[in-house]
C-alpha cells in the first residue's frame, strides 16, 4: 500500500511539474486555457496600453500581444466580401472596389491593419440564399441553420485563405416586420416575435458552432431596438410600454441571446427618447439580465447622428463618452484618433476603458484569437474547390430556396404543371431574366434565373418555352395566346435600381424609382405592384396564367389574387432562385412555405408608420381588417388531416399531441402551428409553437410539439416579470392563423 501511496505522489508531482512547464511555456498568462474566462481577459486588459485598448473600441486586434483583429462581415443571407449591387461583369478591379461599401463600415483604422493587396478574384464571392424574409418563409429552424452554417464555414474559410479574419458575422437580423412599408422588410424573418425568435436561435447555433468552448463565428445580431422605419430613421423615436418591449420588440434578441449570441448591434433611433446606442437598457436588460457581454457595436453613422439628428449630446466627445458609459463597447463609425481625443478630455475614465476593452476581447477569446491554436484553426479546405463552388453548398442553396416558395392561390389545380400536357409555354416579366443582388446579399459565382429555371426543368421534354419581357407593342399578349400556359415573373428590385437592362446603374442613396420598391434607409410609399398591369393583359389573352412574385416583401396585388388562378411567392437573390422556382412549378418539390406577414389588402389598413404601439392594428395579432393572404398561410399540392389532440405536462413543458395525416395523393410537408389565447389578452392570438412535417401519401404521424411554460406566459409590468395570464389558456392548431383544425384549454 504504501508502495502504491508513493507511486501515486510521484505520478501527482510529474504532472504538477509537467503543468507547470507547460504554463510556463505561454508568453503570458491570458493564453492559458487552464485559467477562467475572467482570469484570462483581466490579464489581458492589464497587459495593455491605453492606445491599445483604445484600438479595440474602434475594432482592432492587439498586435503587440499576439491577438488578431477578429474582422467583420454582413451576413444577412451569405456572407458579403464583394461585389456590386448587380451582376454585371465588372472584372475583378471593379468588384474589388465595390468591397468599399462595406469597407467603409469598418471605419479607417480597422482599413489601415488590413492587407492592402487584393485577394484573388474568386476571394469575392461566397454562397448566396434567399433574402431573410425568404428563410423565414421556409417555417424550418434546421434552413436557418444551414444559413448560419455555411456562412461561418465560409467566414473561416475567407480568414485562413486571405489573411484578412471575418469572424464577426452582423447575422442574423431580429429586427420585426411590423409594417410592410418598411424598407428593410426584406432583412426580416417576419412580424411575429415567436417565429423570428425561433428563426434567430437556430441560425445563431448555425453561426457559432458546436463546439463547447469556442465559436466557429460570432453571431452579432441586429438592430437593438425597435427600428422598422427608414425615412428619417437617424432621428426618430419609437415609443412603446414595457409590455410591447419584453413581448414584442425585444422578444426574438432574448432568444437570440438564449441561444448562445452575446454581441448585438444597436439602432439608430431613439426608443421612448433615448438613442439605442446610449441607452440604459443595454447594461440593465443585455448585460446584467441576458449576460450579453461580448460585443455591443453601434451602427454606422449613429456616433454622429446623437449630436446632429438626435440633439441628445453637445458634441462627439460627449456622445462617445455617453455610449460607452451606457454599455457599448465599440464604434464602427469612429477613428482611432477621435476616440482618443474623447479620452484625453476626460469622457472615458480608465475603469470605463478597461471594462469596455474587456468585452471586445471576450469575443476574440470565444474565436480563439487569445490562444495559440483552437480547433477551428485546424479546418481542412478542399484546395482546388471553394466552399461557394462545392455541389454541397449548392444543393443548400437549392434547398432552402425550395422550402422558401409559398404557393397563394391554386385554382383547379393548374399546378403543378404537368409536361406530358404542357408543350408551349409563355415566360413574362421583368424578373425572370436575372437574379438581383441586394446591398447586404452575397456575390454568388453563377445565378440560375427563373427562365433559366423553367427551361432546364424541361430539357429534354417536346416543350418549348418563349420569353417576352414587356408588352408594349402587344407582343406579350400575342406569346400569351399562343401559350398553354403563362408563366408571369414580376417583383421589386431589391437595390431600387432603375430597370433599365444592360444600362442598369446603381440608385444613388435613400432614392428609388418605383414607389413601391424600398430598401435600407428608403420607405415603400405604395404597396401596389407596379408591373400588375403586364400580369392583367397576359391574363385577358390567356386564363392559364400562374404568377411568379420574386418580391423582398408583399404587396397589395387584389385584382391578381381575385383573377389570375395560381401565384407563388419567393423572395429574391438566391443564386438556386430559378432551379428552386422551377422545382415547384413542375412539381418536382412539394411547396410547404408559409407568410411571415399579414399581406394587407390595402395601404389604409395600416397605421401612421412611425406609430410602434402594434395593437393600433398590426400584424395578425391586432390587424382589425381583411387581409388578401393571412399571416401563416400557404397551400400545398396534397391535403392533410388534424385529429385526436391530447395534452400533458412533462415538468414544466407542456405536450401537444395529435395525428397528421397526409390524405392526398403526392408527398409533402405540412407547418404545422400553435397559437394560444390568453384571459385579459387584447391579442387575438399569439404563435407558441410550430414544425415542418414531411409526410408521404397516405402516411399518417402523430406530431408533438414541445411549448416550455415560460413560452405560455406574458409579461407582467407591475411585476416585471413573466407569469400566466389567467389560470387557462385556449390552444389552436391548424395549417395558419386563420385555419384553424384542433381547438383545447389548457389549464396553466
Amino acid at each position: 500500500m504504501k508502495t502504491r501511496i508513493l507511486f501515486f505522489t510521484v505520478l501527482a508531482a510529474t504532472l504538477a511539474l509537467s503543468a507547470g512547464l507547460r504554463a510556463q511555456s505561454y508568453e503570458y498568462p491570458f493564453q492559458d486555457p487552464k485559467l477562467s474566462e475572467e482570469e484570462r481577459l483581466d490579464n489581458a486588459v492589464s497587459l495593455m496600453t491605453v492606445d491599445e485598448k483604445i484600438a479595440t473600441i474602434v475594432g482592432q486586434g492587439v498586435p503587440r500581444l499576439g491577438i488578431a483583429n477578429p474582422g467583420s462581415t454582413e451576413a444577412i443571407h451569405g456572407i458579403v466580401r464583394g461585389g456590386s449591387n448587380q451582376l454585371p461583369n465588372l472584372g475583378f478591379a471593379g468588384q474589388f472596389q465595390m468591397m468599399g461599401q462595406q469597407q467603409n463600415r469598418q471605419g479607417q483604422q480597422n482599413r489601415q491593419q488590413m492587407p492592402q493587396t487584393p485577394p484573388p478574384p474568386r476571394m469575392v464571392n461566397s454562397t448566396a440564399f434567399p433574402q431573410a424574409y425568404g428563410i423565414g418563409e421556409t417555417w424550418d429552424r434546421e434552413m436557418a441553420f444551414i444559413v448560419g452554417d455555411v456562412m461561418s464555414y465560409e467566414a473561416r474559410y475567407y480568414s485562413q485563405k486571405s489573411g484578412r479574419n471575418c469572424l464577426i458575422l452582423w447575422a442574423p437580423n431580429a429586427d420585426l416586420a411590423r409594417d410592410p412599408r418598411w424598407g428593410r422588410t426584406e432583412e426580416s424573418f417576419g412580424e411575429d416575435p415567436y417565429l423570428v425568435g425561433e428563426m434567430v436561435a437556430a441560425e445563431v447555433r448555425g453561426i457559432q458552432g458546436d463546439d463547447p468552448t469556442y465559436w466557429r463565428g460570432a453571431a452579432l445580431m441586429k438592430h437593438f431596438l425597435a427600428n422598422s422605419n427608414e425615412d428619417n430613421r437617424y432621428g426618430t423615436d419609437s415609443q412603446f410600454d414595457e409590455e410591447l418591449f419584453r413581448e414584442y420588440y425585444s422578444y426574438g434578441f432574448w432568444k437570440g441571446a438564449k441561444a448562445g449570441s452575446q454581441s448585438v448591434m444597436t439602432a439608430y433611433n431613439r426608443y421612448n427618447g433615448i438613442p439605442c446606442e446610449a441607452n440604459p437598457f443595454i447594461k440593465d436588460i443585455l448585460n446584467k439580465e441576458w449576460g450579453m457581454n461580448g460585443t455591443i457595436v453601434n451602427d454606422a453613422g449613429a456616433l454622429r447622428f446623437m449630436v446632429s439628428a438626435h440633439h441628445y449630446a453637445k458634441d462627439i466627445n460627449e456622445a462617445i463618452g455617453m455610449s460607452l458609459d451606457a454599455g457599448l463597447t465599440r464604434f464602427i463609425d469612429s477613428n482611432f484618433q477621435q476616440v482618443k481625443t474623447a479620452y484625453e478630455a476626460g469622457f472615458i475614465s480608465d475603469e470605463l476603458l478597461d471594462a469596455r476593452t474587456k468585452g471586445n476581447l471576450r469575443t476574440m477569446l470565444k474565436l480563439g484569437l487569445l490562444d495559440a491554436e483552437c480547433p477551428y484553426d485546424k479546418m481542412t479546405f478542399d484546395e482546388e474547390v471553394a466552399p461557394w463552388e462545392s455541389q454541397e453548398f449548392k444543393d443548400k442553396a437549392r434547398l432552402v430556396t425550395q422550402k422558401s416558395v409559398v404557393l397563394l392561390k391554386n385554382e383547379g389545380n393548374i399546378l403543378p404543371i404537368d409536361k406530358k400536357k404542357v408543350k408551349k409555354i409563355a415566360v413574362l416579366g421583368n424578373r425572370a431574366e436575372a437574379v438581383l443582388k441586394d446591398w447586404y446579399g452575397a456575390l454568388p459565382t453563377y445565378t440560375v434565373t427563373p427562365l433559366d429555371g423553367i427551361k432546364n426543368a424541361v430539357a429534354g421534354e417536346d416543350v418549348e418555352v418563349r420569353f417576352q419581357r414587356w408588352d408594349s407593342d402587344g407582343t406579350a399578349q400575342e406569346v400569351a395566346k399562343w401559350a398553354d400556359i403563362c408563366i408571369v415573373c414580376v417583383g421589386n428590385h431589391p437595390a431600387t435600381s432603375p430597370d433599365w437592362g444592360a444600362q442598369s446603374i446603381q440608385a444613388p442613396w435613400a432614392m428609388g424609382t418605383v414607389a413601391g420598391d424600398g430598401r435600407e434607409a428608403l420607405d415603400r410609399r405604395s404597396l401596389q405592384l407596379e408591373t400588375e398591369d403586364l400580369i392583367k393583359v397576359v391574363w385577358q389573352a390567356n386564363h392559364n396564367t400562374v404568377v411568379a412574385l420574386i418580391s423582398s416583401f408583399p404587396f397589395a396585388i387584389n385584382w391578381t389574387a381575385q383573377h389570375v388562378p395560381a401565384i407563388v411567392h419567393l423572395t429574391q437573390c438566391s443564386q438556386e432562385l430559378g432551379n428552386g422556382l422551377a422545382d415547384v412549378l413542375f412539381g418536382d418539390y412539394n411547396p410547404a412555405g408559409r407568410t411571415t406577414q399579414t399581406w394587407v389588402s390595402d395601404i389604409l389598413d395600416l397605421p401612421n408608420l412611425l406609430d410602434y404601439d402594434i395593437r393600433h392594428g398590426r400584424t395578425y395579432m391586432y390587424f382589425q381588417g381583411k387581409p388578401i393572404f393571412p399571416f401563416g398561410y400557404g397551400l400545398s399540392y396534397t391535403k392533410f388531416k388534424y385529429s385526436r389532440l391530447k395534452v400533458s405536462k412533462d415538468g414544466d413543458n407542456f405536450v401537444f399531441r395529435f395525428d397528421l395525416q397526409n390524405v392526398g395523393s403526392r408527398d409533402g410537408e405540412e407547418v404545422v402551428q400553435l397559437y394560444a389565447q390568453f384571459a385579459n389578452d387584447d391579442a387575438a392570438k399569439r404563435l407558441r409553437g410550430f414544425d415542418r412535417i414531411a409526410l408521404k401519401a397516405g402516411e399518417k404521424k402523430t406530431v408533438e410539439l414541445v411549448v416550455p411554460a415560460e413560452d405560455l406566459k406574458l409579461w407582467d409590468s407591475e411585476a416585471h416579470q413573466w407569469a400566466f395570464s389567467g389560470k387557462k389558456a385556449k390552444i389552436q392548431i391548424g395549417a395558419s392563423s386563420q385555419d384553424i383544425r384542433l381547438k383545447k384549454r389548457v389549464r396553466l
